[in-house]
């Protein structure tokens, strides 16, 4: 049974994806800060390991890793999926303590994770494995007042792209998928954030979380030789965004 780790799997596109996987019949382990929800979720399924921890907890993350590996004696792929957006605004208005939280969060918990996942798949026998990053729109081209997520996503291209060059040595292929606006409580927030300073801003377009999630499962099962490294999925009526 194949077995992967999906790190903010308590709610939007990590837990959609986790019930994915579950479905497909991968043994998940699902790390995020909301045990409640992941022991919810493990309750209805055995193939399910909850494993409550923040990724910015780097012994903690460890120690996650470890039991999960002592439960399937590999990780097969990780999905690095946690993030937040922090606060909106020009960069002016952002304090300095909100930006360090975006980059804690979203750069070195997705380090951590990488490094963890990476050392694992490394040492593993027989050795090799993949890490999907979860990137976004933002990595291409930003929405307005994004400055801290758009810089925190940009580092994820850049943790991407190096891993997939030095993974090569190890079997270990590295992706990133690129979601713009699937309908989670981010997305959510962020519509309320706008509504709030224009009650005439239009609501973004989205898509349904299980469509990414699709194609997660569909990088997750790709054979060995080969991998997408880049995807990008988007809700069809979003302004086009290509890359700067």
């Amino acid at each position: 049974m194949k077995s992967i780790l999906i790190t903010g799997a308590s709610s939007g596109i990590g837990k959609t994806t986790a019930e994915a996987f579950l479905e497909q019949g991968w043994t998940v382990g699902m790390i995020a800060r909301r045990g409640d929800a992941l022991t919810d979720i493990a309750k209805r399924n055995k193939h399910a390991v909850a494993l409550p921890v923040d990724v910015t907890d780097a012994t903690g993350m460890k120690a996650a890793f470890e039991r999960f590996v002592s439960f399937t004696g590999r990780i097969d792929v990780l999905f690095n999926n946690a993030g937040t957006f922090g606060p909106s605004g020009e960069i002016d208005d952002v304090d300095l303590d909100d930006f360090d939280q975006v980059l804690n969060v979203n750069v070195r918990g997705m380090f951590i994770a990488a490094q963890l996942a990476y050392a694992q798949m490394k040492a593993q026998s027989p050795k090799g494995g993949r890490i999907i990053n979860n990137g976004s729109l933002s990595a291409h081209s930003p929405r307005p007042g994004s400055v801290c997520y758009t810089t925190s996503k940009h580092a994820v291209t850049g943790l991407t792209r190096s891993l997939a060059l030095d993974g090569r040595a190890h079997d270990i292929t590295t992706s990133q998928i690129d979601i713009g606006n699937a309908r989670t409580e981010m997305v959510a927030d962020l519509n309320a954030r706008a509504a709030e300073e224009n009650p005439d801003a239009e609501v973004m377009p989205s898509m349904d979380p299980q469509d990414a999630a699709r194609l997660v499962l569909h990088m997750a099962e790709l054979p060995a030789e080969a991998n997408v490294q880049f995807m990008t999925v988007m809700a069809s009526k979003m302004p086009f965004m290509g890359r700067g």
